[in-house]
């Protein structure tokens, strides 16, 4: 534990010389710059995730996006603004003007690869059944609240999923509870920061997105940042 407390602790030091040392803030020559591969994992999948084609499911799901592109924008801008967020926390703590705050976080970029679930029917109550269509493909089961807690899965079109008895009905793939990315930076003391570094600012993103407006979801999520 003392062990783990003063690595953090050294992490921190590392973050805030990094801050207070950065009014030299400069660019890389241009095609150059550092990128780390991160992943999300652990969290439960909120509807602002997933999205749906048919007309009534917003209504009945206030919240969920109408299509592909909302739901991964979400995504999108939910990760990048909290490791934004993150960092400049920590050009604060350093005491460094918004201006430099500002030129720093202007060189750094967060990309996301993530498939959104589409849900062609829903259901929000226990005693609800979903049907399959015509056209078989996965839609979600909504129960509490705002989450997605499983999915009735493709089948024979006479075939039914109930919710009580968890008939036909899956726990989300692991694929829709994954969130990959890459952090990207073009500024030259950034460049050279260490896979600890990143792993801290990742560590309190995930953090902050637990104590955030969707923070039920990420309160078991953790954080992996890849390289060396």
């Amino acid at each position: 534990m003392i062990v783990a407390r003063l690595s953090t602790h050294l992490v921190t030091v590392s973050l805030l010389a990094f801050f207070s040392t950065a009014l030299g803030c400069g660019v890389m020559p241009a095609g150059q710059g550092s990128s780390r591969p991160f992943t999300l994992t652990g969290f439960t999948l909120p509807v602002a995730m997933v999205y749906s084609p048919k007309a009534d499911v917003p209504i009945r799901v206030p919240g969920i996006a109408a299509n592909q592109a909302a739901a991964r924008g979400f995504v999108q801008r939910l990760v990048m603004q909290t490791v934004i967020d993150v960092l400049e926390r920590q050009g604060r703590s350093a005491l460094l003007p918004d201006a430099v705050i500002s030129a720093i976080l202007g060189q750094l970029s967060v990309n996301i690869t993530y498939e959104p679930l589409q849900c062609e029917d829903v259901a929000i109550t226990l005693m609800e059944m979903v049907g399959n269509a015509r056209n078989p493909s996965q839609r979600c089961i909504i129960v509490s609240g705002n989450t997605v807690t499983g999915i009735c899965s493709k089948m024979a079109a006479a075939a039914r999923c109930n919710m009580p008895a968890r008939v036909k009905i899956t726990d989300v793939p692991v694929k829709y509870t994954t969130i990959s990315g890459t952090v990207s930076t073009t500024n030259i003391i950034m460049a050279n920061w260490s896979k600890a570094m990143w792993q801290s600012v990742l560590n309190r993103a995930v953090r902050m997105l637990a104590s955030g407006p969707i923070g039920l979801h990420f309160f078991s999520a953790s954080a992996t940042v890849g390289g060396n």
